[in-house]
C-alpha cells in the first residue's frame, strides 16, 4: 500500500479505482457492528437474523460506509480529506460472500479542489450491496 496522497492535477473524470475484493466474515460484520456501538442481535446472533428471513447475521449500513470510505482514501492517500459520503443498500452482506468494489471519477469541482467518487459494492450471490459516492478534497 502507498502512502503517497494523488494530487488534484493528478485525477481526470472517468478514472477507475482498482478494485478490490473483501470477504464478509461473521468477524467483519459483528465487530464493525459493535465498534459502531450497533447492539441489534441481527448483526450478532444467527438466530434472529435467521428468524428475520436471512441465512447468517448481516452488515449494518455504518460497516458498509466505512468500507466506502476507506476503498476511496486508500486510493487518494492520507492527505484526503472526506467532504461527502452517498450510500444507498441494496442486497444484504452475509458472512461467506465476497465483496467487490469498485469506483470512478465522476466529477472534479476546480474551485474546491473536490473530487467525486462513484462507488458500488456487489456481493458474489446477491448483487448490489452499496452504491453511492465519496466526495474527497485534495492538495
Amino acid at each position: 500500500m502507498s502512502y503517497n496522497t494523488l494530487r488534484f492535477s493528478e485525477v481526470t473524470v472517468g478514472d477507475k479505482l482498482p478494485a478490490e475484493d473483501i470477504a464478509i466474515t461473521s468477524s467483519l460484520i459483528s465487530c464493525g457492528a459493535l465498534a459502531t456501538r450497533d447492539f441489534e442481535p441481527c448483526h450478532h446472533v444467527p438466530k434472529v437474523a435467521q428468524e428475520m428471513g436471512l441465512p447468517d447475521v448481516f452488515m449494518n449500513i455504518l460497516t458498509s460506509q466505512a468500507l466506502m470510505a476507506r476503498f476511496v482514501t486508500d486510493w487518494s492517500g492520507p492527505e484526503a480529506v472526506m467532504k461527502a459520503l452517498k450510500v444507498k443498500l441494496g442486497a444484504p452482506n452475509v458472512p461467506g460472500m465476497l465483496m467487490t468494489v469498485t469506483g470512478e471519477v465522476a466529477d472534479k469541482d476546480d474551485s474546491q479542489q473536490v473530487i467525486t467518487v462513484k462507488v458500488l459494492g456487489e456481493n458474489n450471490i446477491w448483487g448490489m450491496h452499496m452504491e453511492g459516492s465519496v466526495s474527497i478534497q485534495l492538495p
